[in-house]
Protein backbone atom coordinates (compact mmCIF):
# COMPACT_ATOMS: atom_id res chain seq x y z
CA UNK A 1 0.00 0.00 0.00
CA UNK A 2 1.04 3.52 -0.82
CA UNK A 3 2.18 5.62 2.08
CA UNK A 4 0.21 8.64 2.03
CA UNK A 5 0.73 12.07 3.83
CA UNK A 6 -2.61 13.83 5.27
CA UNK A 7 -2.86 17.74 5.20
CA UNK A 8 -0.57 20.55 3.83
CA UNK A 9 2.45 22.58 5.98
CA UNK A 10 1.88 25.55 4.20
CA UNK A 11 0.21 26.75 0.83
CA UNK A 12 1.97 29.68 -1.59
CA UNK A 13 0.03 30.50 -4.42
CA UNK A 14 0.53 27.03 -7.14
CA UNK A 15 3.01 26.05 -4.37
CA UNK A 16 1.88 23.51 -1.19
CA UNK A 17 4.63 22.19 1.27
CA UNK A 18 4.65 18.99 3.11
CA UNK A 19 6.85 17.76 6.12
CA UNK A 20 8.06 15.10 7.76
CA UNK A 21 8.26 13.57 4.25
CA UNK A 22 11.27 10.79 2.80
CA UNK A 23 12.22 9.32 0.17
CA UNK A 24 11.18 11.88 -2.59
CA UNK A 25 13.33 12.82 -5.69
CA UNK A 26 13.03 16.50 -7.75
CA UNK A 27 10.61 16.70 -10.69
CA UNK A 28 8.96 13.26 -8.26
CA UNK A 29 5.11 13.37 -9.45
CA UNK A 30 2.70 13.32 -6.51
CA UNK A 31 -1.17 12.83 -6.67
CA UNK A 32 -3.28 15.14 -3.94
CA UNK A 33 -6.47 13.34 -3.58
CA UNK A 34 -9.32 15.97 -1.57
CA UNK A 35 -12.15 14.96 0.58
CA UNK A 36 -14.94 15.52 -1.88
CA UNK A 37 -13.15 13.12 -4.50
CA UNK A 38 -11.15 14.91 -6.78
CA UNK A 39 -7.55 14.71 -7.33
CA UNK A 40 -4.59 16.89 -8.30
CA UNK A 41 -1.20 16.44 -9.80
CA UNK A 42 1.93 17.78 -8.46
CA UNK A 43 5.53 18.11 -9.12
CA UNK A 44 8.50 18.05 -6.41
CA UNK A 45 10.22 21.31 -6.96
CA UNK A 46 12.36 21.73 -4.13
CA UNK A 47 13.66 19.38 -0.97
CA UNK A 48 14.81 21.01 2.23
CA UNK A 49 15.55 18.22 4.93
CA UNK A 50 12.65 16.73 5.33
CA UNK A 51 10.71 18.95 3.90
CA UNK A 52 8.96 19.08 0.13
CA UNK A 53 7.58 21.69 -1.68
CA UNK A 54 5.11 21.20 -4.83
CA UNK A 55 3.92 22.58 -7.63
CA UNK A 56 0.14 22.16 -8.34
CA UNK A 57 -0.37 22.00 -11.86
CA UNK A 58 -4.24 22.40 -11.27
CA UNK A 59 -3.35 25.36 -8.80
CA UNK A 60 -4.58 25.41 -4.97
CA UNK A 61 -7.62 26.77 -5.07
CA UNK A 62 -9.96 24.45 -2.94
CA UNK A 63 -7.13 23.59 -0.81
CA UNK A 64 -6.50 23.91 2.55
CA UNK A 65 -4.01 22.65 5.06
CA UNK A 66 -6.49 19.75 6.38
CA UNK A 67 -8.59 18.53 3.23
CA UNK A 68 -5.86 16.50 1.31
CA UNK A 69 -4.19 13.24 1.25
CA UNK A 70 -0.87 13.32 -0.66
CA UNK A 71 0.82 9.66 -2.51
CA UNK A 72 4.11 10.11 -4.23
CA UNK A 73 4.19 8.05 -7.34
CA UNK A 74 7.89 7.59 -7.77
CA UNK A 75 8.51 8.46 -11.29
CA UNK A 76 8.51 11.98 -13.38
CA UNK A 77 5.76 13.31 -15.27
CA UNK A 78 5.18 11.41 -18.18
CA UNK A 79 2.87 11.55 -21.10
CA UNK A 80 1.53 8.82 -24.02
CA UNK A 81 3.28 8.42 -26.96
CA UNK A 82 2.38 6.89 -30.67
CA UNK A 83 2.08 7.58 -33.64
CA UNK A 84 -1.84 8.15 -33.76
CA UNK A 85 -0.94 11.42 -31.95
CA UNK A 86 -0.63 13.27 -35.56
CA UNK A 87 -3.77 15.08 -36.23
CA UNK A 88 -4.66 15.37 -32.76
CA UNK A 89 -4.74 18.78 -30.48
CA UNK A 90 -3.98 18.83 -26.86
CA UNK A 91 -3.29 20.91 -23.89
CA UNK A 92 -0.62 22.21 -22.51
CA UNK A 93 -0.46 19.20 -20.19
CA UNK A 94 -0.59 16.70 -23.08
CA UNK A 95 -4.17 15.98 -22.90
CA UNK A 96 -6.19 15.41 -25.58
CA UNK A 97 -9.10 18.57 -26.25
CA UNK A 98 -10.04 17.32 -29.85
CA UNK A 99 -13.19 15.04 -28.10
CA UNK A 100 -11.54 12.48 -29.79
CA UNK A 101 -10.90 10.38 -26.70
CA UNK A 102 -7.56 9.35 -24.86
CA UNK A 103 -4.43 8.11 -26.54
CA UNK A 104 -3.62 4.46 -26.49
CA UNK A 105 0.08 4.48 -25.69
CA UNK A 106 2.91 2.64 -27.31
CA UNK A 107 5.14 4.02 -24.41
CA UNK A 108 5.29 6.49 -22.06
CA UNK A 109 7.47 9.44 -22.13
CA UNK A 110 9.49 11.70 -19.56
CA UNK A 111 8.46 14.99 -20.25
CA UNK A 112 12.15 16.22 -19.43
CA UNK A 113 13.49 14.08 -22.05
CA UNK A 114 16.89 12.79 -21.85
CA UNK A 115 20.54 14.32 -22.04
CA UNK A 116 22.15 13.48 -25.46
CA UNK A 117 25.93 12.88 -25.65
CA UNK A 118 27.28 15.77 -27.98
CA UNK A 119 29.55 12.70 -29.52
CA UNK A 120 26.26 11.03 -30.88
CA UNK A 121 25.03 13.96 -32.24
CA UNK A 122 25.41 14.32 -36.40
CA UNK A 123 26.35 17.84 -38.28
CA UNK A 124 22.96 19.16 -39.41
CA UNK A 125 22.82 19.38 -43.73
CA UNK A 126 20.40 19.60 -45.90
CA UNK A 127 17.65 22.28 -45.83
CA UNK A 128 13.56 22.50 -44.59
CA UNK A 129 12.10 24.48 -47.33
CA UNK A 130 9.37 26.75 -45.62
CA UNK A 131 8.32 28.47 -49.13
CA UNK A 132 9.09 31.83 -48.16
CA UNK A 133 11.96 33.65 -50.32
CA UNK A 134 13.44 35.94 -47.43
CA UNK A 135 13.85 32.84 -44.82
CA UNK A 136 15.14 29.87 -47.89
CA UNK A 137 17.78 32.30 -49.56
CA UNK A 138 18.44 34.20 -46.59
CA UNK A 139 18.38 32.72 -43.76
CA UNK A 140 18.13 28.93 -44.56
CA UNK A 141 16.86 26.54 -42.01
CA UNK A 142 18.85 23.35 -42.06
CA UNK A 143 17.63 19.98 -40.53
CA UNK A 144 18.27 19.67 -37.12
CA UNK A 145 18.78 23.53 -36.69
CA UNK A 146 16.94 25.74 -33.89
CA UNK A 147 16.45 28.86 -35.64
CA UNK A 148 13.92 31.28 -33.20
CA UNK A 149 12.06 33.88 -34.37
CA UNK A 150 12.39 37.62 -32.63
CA UNK A 151 9.15 39.44 -33.22
CA UNK A 152 7.28 42.27 -31.25
CA UNK A 153 3.66 42.09 -30.04
CA UNK A 154 0.88 42.60 -32.58
CA UNK A 155 3.76 42.13 -35.58
CA UNK A 156 2.66 38.75 -38.20
CA UNK A 157 4.83 36.09 -36.64
CA UNK A 158 1.68 34.19 -35.82
CA UNK A 159 0.67 34.39 -39.86
CA UNK A 160 4.27 33.10 -40.73
CA UNK A 161 4.24 30.65 -38.39
CA UNK A 162 1.06 29.43 -39.47
CA UNK A 163 2.28 29.35 -43.11
CA UNK A 164 5.55 27.59 -42.31
CA UNK A 165 3.60 24.85 -41.21
CA UNK A 166 1.46 24.61 -44.12
CA UNK A 167 4.16 24.80 -46.61
CA UNK A 168 7.29 23.32 -44.77
CA UNK A 169 9.02 20.36 -46.83
CA UNK A 170 12.56 18.66 -46.55
CA UNK A 171 14.82 17.95 -49.11
CA UNK A 172 15.43 14.90 -49.71
CA UNK A 173 18.75 12.67 -49.03
CA UNK A 174 20.43 13.49 -52.08
CA UNK A 175 19.45 17.09 -51.86
CA UNK A 176 18.17 17.57 -55.35
CA UNK A 177 14.61 17.45 -54.62
CA UNK A 178 11.37 18.16 -52.46
CA UNK A 179 8.54 16.08 -51.11
CA UNK A 180 6.00 15.40 -54.10
CA UNK A 181 3.38 15.31 -51.58
CA UNK A 182 2.53 16.58 -47.75
CA UNK A 183 4.02 14.51 -45.06
CA UNK A 184 6.42 12.06 -47.49
CA UNK A 185 9.46 13.11 -48.93
CA UNK A 186 10.84 12.05 -52.01
CA UNK A 187 13.81 9.83 -50.02
CA UNK A 188 10.24 8.11 -48.55
CA UNK A 189 10.89 9.31 -45.44
CA UNK A 190 7.79 11.34 -43.05
CA UNK A 191 8.06 14.54 -42.26
CA UNK A 192 5.71 15.98 -39.71
CA UNK A 193 5.22 19.16 -37.39
CA UNK A 194 4.56 19.46 -33.79
CA UNK A 195 3.18 22.94 -33.28
CA UNK A 196 2.96 24.34 -29.16
CA UNK A 197 1.30 27.47 -28.31
CA UNK A 198 1.78 28.78 -25.46
CA UNK A 199 -0.05 31.14 -23.19
CA UNK A 200 -2.18 32.26 -26.34
CA UNK A 201 -5.30 34.11 -26.23
CA UNK A 202 -8.60 31.84 -27.94
CA UNK A 203 -8.61 33.90 -31.21
CA UNK A 204 -5.15 33.24 -31.76
CA UNK A 205 -5.80 29.62 -31.36
CA UNK A 206 -8.80 29.65 -33.19
CA UNK A 207 -6.69 31.22 -35.94
CA UNK A 208 -4.08 28.30 -35.84
CA UNK A 209 -6.63 25.42 -35.94
CA UNK A 210 -8.97 26.85 -38.44
CA UNK A 211 -5.66 27.78 -40.04
CA UNK A 212 -4.34 24.08 -40.44
CA UNK A 213 -7.59 22.19 -41.20
CA UNK A 214 -8.81 24.16 -43.56
CA UNK A 215 -5.26 23.66 -45.47
CA UNK A 216 -5.56 20.09 -44.64
CA UNK A 217 -2.34 20.58 -42.80
CA UNK A 218 -3.92 19.17 -39.32
CA UNK A 219 -3.00 15.63 -40.61
CA UNK A 220 0.56 15.81 -40.03
CA UNK A 221 0.55 17.91 -37.22
CA UNK A 222 0.63 17.56 -33.46
CA UNK A 223 -0.80 20.29 -31.71
CA UNK A 224 -0.11 21.46 -27.58
CA UNK A 225 -2.40 24.19 -26.60
CA UNK A 226 -1.82 26.12 -24.05
CA UNK A 227 -4.07 29.31 -23.30
CA UNK A 228 -3.39 32.49 -21.33
CA UNK A 229 -6.39 32.01 -18.84
CA UNK A 230 -4.64 28.55 -18.26
CA UNK A 231 -2.36 28.03 -14.76
CA UNK A 232 1.16 29.05 -15.59
CA UNK A 233 2.23 25.70 -14.34
CA UNK A 234 0.79 23.87 -17.43
CA UNK A 235 2.57 26.99 -19.58
CA UNK A 236 5.88 25.55 -18.05
CA UNK A 237 4.60 22.02 -18.96
CA UNK A 238 3.62 22.74 -22.65
CA UNK A 239 7.05 23.04 -24.75
CA UNK A 240 8.33 19.85 -22.88
CA UNK A 241 5.34 17.78 -24.01
CA UNK A 242 5.83 18.90 -27.05
CA UNK A 243 9.80 18.27 -27.43
CA UNK A 244 8.62 14.89 -25.70
CA UNK A 245 6.34 13.69 -28.69
CA UNK A 246 8.52 15.11 -31.14
CA UNK A 247 11.76 12.94 -29.81
CA UNK A 248 9.99 9.81 -29.93
CA UNK A 249 8.66 10.48 -33.34
CA UNK A 250 12.14 11.26 -34.79
CA UNK A 251 14.61 9.18 -33.05
CA UNK A 252 11.78 5.78 -32.87
CA UNK A 253 9.79 6.49 -35.93
CA UNK A 254 12.78 8.13 -37.73
CA UNK A 255 10.53 10.71 -38.98
CA UNK A 256 11.77 14.36 -39.69
CA UNK A 257 10.12 16.86 -37.08
CA UNK A 258 9.60 20.26 -37.07
CA UNK A 259 8.74 21.71 -33.69
CA UNK A 260 7.11 25.18 -33.48
CA UNK A 261 6.70 27.07 -30.30
CA UNK A 262 5.21 30.39 -30.24
CA UNK A 263 5.62 32.05 -27.73
CA UNK A 264 8.69 31.74 -25.64
CA UNK A 265 7.90 34.52 -23.68
CA UNK A 266 5.03 33.43 -21.72
CA UNK A 267 6.96 30.71 -20.82
CA UNK A 268 9.62 32.80 -19.84
CA UNK A 269 7.12 35.29 -18.02
CA UNK A 270 5.49 31.86 -16.32
CA UNK A 271 9.14 30.75 -15.03
CA UNK A 272 9.53 33.64 -13.45
CA UNK A 273 6.00 34.09 -11.37
CA UNK A 274 6.86 30.52 -10.51
CA UNK A 275 10.34 31.19 -9.47
CA UNK A 276 8.77 34.53 -7.56
CA UNK A 277 6.89 32.12 -5.52
CA UNK A 278 9.65 30.04 -4.75
CA UNK A 279 11.21 33.36 -3.29
CA UNK A 280 14.13 33.02 -5.29
CA UNK A 281 16.87 35.65 -5.60
CA UNK A 282 15.74 37.46 -8.92
CA UNK A 283 18.30 38.30 -11.54
CA UNK A 284 18.17 40.43 -14.71
CA UNK A 285 14.38 42.04 -14.62
CA UNK A 286 13.22 39.68 -12.54
CA UNK A 287 13.72 36.71 -14.10
CA UNK A 288 15.32 33.96 -12.41
CA UNK A 289 19.10 32.90 -12.36
CA UNK A 290 18.50 30.00 -13.92
CA UNK A 291 17.05 31.15 -17.01
CA UNK A 292 19.47 30.53 -19.24
CA UNK A 293 20.28 27.10 -18.77
CA UNK A 294 16.79 26.57 -18.56
CA UNK A 295 16.09 27.75 -21.63
CA UNK A 296 18.79 25.60 -22.99
CA UNK A 297 17.31 22.32 -21.70
CA UNK A 298 14.81 22.95 -24.42
CA UNK A 299 16.88 24.40 -27.32
CA UNK A 300 19.15 21.82 -26.85
CA UNK A 301 16.40 19.09 -27.42
CA UNK A 302 16.56 19.73 -31.42
CA UNK A 303 19.51 18.33 -33.23
CA UNK A 304 20.22 14.65 -35.44
CA UNK A 305 21.35 12.10 -33.68
CA UNK A 306 23.62 8.78 -34.72
CA UNK A 307 22.01 5.67 -35.47
CA UNK A 308 18.45 7.27 -36.33
CA UNK A 309 17.41 8.50 -39.96
CA UNK A 310 15.25 11.33 -38.28
CA UNK A 311 15.91 15.12 -36.86
CA UNK A 312 14.02 17.72 -34.95
CA UNK A 313 14.82 20.96 -36.10
CA UNK A 314 12.86 23.94 -33.85
CA UNK A 315 11.35 26.93 -34.74
CA UNK A 316 10.85 29.24 -31.29
CA UNK A 317 8.80 32.14 -31.65
CA UNK A 318 9.53 34.96 -28.65
CA UNK A 319 7.69 38.45 -28.37
CA UNK A 320 10.77 41.15 -27.61
CA UNK A 321 9.08 43.17 -24.84
CA UNK A 322 9.36 46.79 -26.39
CA UNK A 323 11.00 45.46 -28.85
CA UNK A 324 14.13 45.34 -27.04
CA UNK A 325 16.60 42.68 -28.80
CA UNK A 326 18.95 42.96 -25.83
CA UNK A 327 15.85 41.80 -23.33
CA UNK A 328 16.79 38.82 -21.37
CA UNK A 329 14.90 36.10 -23.66
CA UNK A 330 16.40 37.28 -26.62
CA UNK A 331 19.59 37.75 -25.54
CA UNK A 332 20.02 34.64 -23.90
CA UNK A 333 18.22 32.75 -26.77
CA UNK A 334 20.78 34.30 -29.09
CA UNK A 335 23.57 32.81 -27.41
CA UNK A 336 22.05 28.78 -27.33
CA UNK A 337 20.67 28.99 -30.76
CA UNK A 338 22.09 28.63 -34.47
CA UNK A 339 21.30 32.21 -35.55
CA UNK A 340 17.70 34.37 -35.47
CA UNK A 341 15.16 35.70 -37.47
CA UNK A 342 14.00 38.99 -36.84
CA UNK A 343 10.87 41.01 -37.64
CA UNK A 344 11.35 44.81 -38.20
CA UNK A 345 8.31 46.93 -36.84
CA UNK A 346 9.26 49.56 -39.41
CA UNK A 347 8.74 47.39 -42.85
CA UNK A 348 5.48 45.34 -41.14
CA UNK A 349 4.10 49.10 -40.60
CA UNK A 350 3.97 49.88 -44.48
CA UNK A 351 2.07 46.59 -44.90
CA UNK A 352 5.05 44.43 -46.04
CA UNK A 353 5.03 40.61 -45.00
CA UNK A 354 6.61 38.79 -44.03
CA UNK A 355 8.25 41.90 -42.30
CA UNK A 356 11.56 40.38 -41.99
CA UNK A 357 14.93 42.53 -41.03
CA UNK A 358 17.13 41.24 -43.42
CA UNK A 359 20.58 42.70 -41.96
CA UNK A 360 19.99 41.87 -38.20
CA UNK A 361 18.65 38.06 -39.22
CA UNK A 362 20.98 35.24 -39.98
CA UNK A 363 21.34 31.33 -40.13
CA UNK A 364 24.50 30.24 -39.01
CA UNK A 365 24.54 26.63 -40.42
CA UNK A 366 22.80 27.94 -43.48
CA UNK A 367 26.63 27.48 -45.35
CA UNK A 368 26.59 23.90 -44.90
CA UNK A 369 22.99 23.01 -46.36
CA UNK A 370 22.84 24.92 -49.44
CA UNK A 371 24.38 25.26 -52.52
CA UNK A 372 25.73 22.24 -54.77
CA UNK A 373 24.12 18.90 -53.84
CA UNK A 374 21.30 21.32 -51.41
CA UNK A 375 19.33 23.71 -53.36
CA UNK A 376 21.27 25.11 -56.38
CA UNK A 377 25.16 25.98 -56.83
CA UNK A 378 24.52 29.72 -57.16
CA UNK A 379 22.72 30.10 -53.94
CA UNK A 380 25.89 31.05 -51.57
CA UNK A 381 26.63 33.94 -53.95
CA UNK A 382 23.17 34.93 -54.82
CA UNK A 383 23.04 35.47 -50.66
CA UNK A 384 26.25 36.80 -49.95
CA UNK A 385 25.19 39.61 -53.16
CA UNK A 386 21.57 39.88 -51.59
CA UNK A 387 23.09 41.07 -47.81
CA UNK A 388 26.02 43.15 -49.59
CA UNK A 389 23.51 45.24 -51.83
CA UNK A 390 20.50 45.69 -49.07
CA UNK A 391 23.03 46.84 -46.90
CA UNK A 392 24.03 49.15 -49.61
CA UNK A 393 20.21 50.54 -49.70
CA UNK A 394 21.19 51.13 -46.11
CA UNK A 395 24.05 53.62 -46.61
CA UNK A 396 21.95 55.43 -49.39
CA UNK A 397 18.89 56.11 -47.53
CA UNK A 398 20.48 57.28 -44.66
CA UNK A 399 23.03 59.54 -47.14
CA UNK A 400 19.48 60.90 -48.95
CA UNK A 401 18.09 61.68 -45.43
CA UNK A 402 20.85 64.36 -45.25
CA UNK A 403 21.14 65.85 -48.60
CA UNK A 404 18.17 64.96 -50.17
CA UNK A 405 17.53 62.19 -53.03
CA UNK A 406 18.04 64.41 -55.97
CA UNK A 407 21.97 64.81 -54.56
CA UNK A 408 22.50 61.50 -54.73
CA UNK A 409 24.79 59.56 -57.46
CA UNK A 410 23.90 57.49 -60.12
CA UNK A 411 25.35 54.10 -58.16
CA UNK A 412 23.23 55.13 -54.81
CA UNK A 413 19.52 56.05 -56.92
CA UNK A 414 20.34 52.58 -58.59
CA UNK A 415 20.42 51.09 -54.96
CA UNK A 416 17.21 52.88 -53.68
CA UNK A 417 15.39 51.68 -56.32
CA UNK A 418 16.75 48.02 -55.66
CA UNK A 419 15.74 48.74 -52.23
CA UNK A 420 12.16 49.45 -52.76
CA UNK A 421 12.12 46.74 -55.75
CA UNK A 422 13.51 43.79 -53.24
CA UNK A 423 11.18 44.81 -50.31
CA UNK A 424 8.00 44.70 -52.77
CA UNK A 425 8.57 41.93 -54.56
CA UNK A 426 11.38 39.24 -52.60
CA UNK A 427 10.50 40.01 -49.45
CA UNK A 428 6.54 40.91 -49.60
CA UNK A 429 4.93 37.95 -50.62
CA UNK A 430 1.57 36.31 -49.84
CA UNK A 431 0.39 34.51 -46.57
CA UNK A 432 -0.30 31.66 -48.99
CA UNK A 433 2.19 32.06 -51.73
CA UNK A 434 4.19 28.97 -51.83
CA UNK A 435 7.81 29.52 -53.91
CA UNK A 436 10.42 27.25 -55.16
CA UNK A 437 13.83 27.82 -54.01
CA UNK A 438 14.42 27.73 -57.93
CA UNK A 439 12.01 30.42 -58.00
CA UNK A 440 13.05 32.48 -54.96
CA UNK A 441 16.34 32.06 -57.01
CA UNK A 442 15.48 33.30 -60.03
CA UNK A 443 13.49 36.30 -58.66
CA UNK A 444 17.02 37.36 -56.82
CA UNK A 445 18.49 37.13 -60.27
CA UNK A 446 15.64 39.41 -61.74
CA UNK A 447 16.46 41.78 -59.04
CA UNK A 448 20.47 42.14 -58.97
CA UNK A 449 20.40 42.56 -62.67
CA UNK A 450 18.42 45.78 -62.22
CA UNK A 451 21.86 46.82 -60.14
CA UNK A 452 25.01 47.84 -62.93
CA UNK A 453 27.09 44.95 -63.49
CA UNK A 454 30.17 46.57 -61.60
CA UNK A 455 28.39 46.87 -58.57
CA UNK A 456 27.48 43.29 -58.16
CA UNK A 457 31.46 42.40 -56.56
CA UNK A 458 30.17 39.44 -54.48
CA UNK A 459 29.56 37.20 -57.75
CA UNK A 460 31.90 35.71 -60.02
CA UNK A 461 32.33 36.37 -63.57
CA UNK A 462 31.50 32.77 -64.42
CA UNK A 463 27.97 33.78 -63.05
CA UNK A 464 27.47 36.94 -63.80
CA UNK A 465 28.50 35.45 -67.68
CA UNK A 466 25.50 32.87 -66.93
CA UNK A 467 22.40 34.45 -65.54
CA UNK A 468 23.37 38.64 -65.62
CA UNK A 469 21.55 39.99 -68.37
CA UNK A 470 19.85 43.49 -68.43
CA UNK A 471 17.24 42.05 -70.49
CA UNK A 472 15.96 40.14 -67.06
CA UNK A 473 15.72 43.55 -65.98
CA UNK A 474 13.70 45.16 -68.37
CA UNK A 475 10.96 42.17 -68.35
CA UNK A 476 10.97 42.47 -64.52
CA UNK A 477 10.33 45.56 -64.31
CA UNK A 478 7.27 45.44 -66.48
CA UNK A 479 5.88 42.59 -64.97
CA UNK A 480 5.74 44.08 -61.46
CA UNK A 481 5.06 47.57 -62.46
CA UNK A 482 1.94 48.04 -60.40
CA UNK A 483 3.89 46.22 -57.27
CA UNK A 484 6.80 48.93 -57.68
CA UNK A 485 4.71 51.96 -58.58
CA UNK A 486 6.07 51.85 -62.25
CA UNK A 487 9.41 53.37 -61.07
CA UNK A 488 11.56 53.29 -63.98
CA UNK A 489 15.45 52.17 -62.70
CA UNK A 490 17.76 55.81 -62.68
CA UNK A 491 21.28 55.21 -63.52
CA UNK A 492 20.97 52.88 -66.64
Amino acid sequence: MDLQYAGLSQINGPLVVLSDVQDVAFDEIAQIKLRDGTSRIGRVVDIEGDKVVLQVFEGTKGLSLENTRTTFTGKSLEIPLATEMLGRIFDGAGRPIDGFGEVFPEKMGDINGQSLNPVARSYPRNYIHTGVSSIDCLMTLIRGQKLPIFSGSGLSHNKLAAQIVRQAKIADSSGDGLEDEPGVSSAGQDFAVVFAAIGVQNDVADFFRRSFEENGAIDRVVMFMNMSNDPIIERILTPRCALTVAEYLAYEKNMHILVIMTDLTSYAEALREFSSSKGEIPGRKGYPGYLYSDLASLYERAGVVEGSTGSVTQIPILTMPNDDITHPIPDLTAYITEGQIVFDRNLDSTGIYPGLSILLSLSRLMKDGIGEGYTRSDHPDVANQLFSAYARVGDARALASVIGEDELSASDKAFMKFGELFENNFIKQGTDENRTIDDTLDLAWDLLCVLPRGELDRLSAELLDKFYNPERADKFLKGSAKRADNLDLPGL
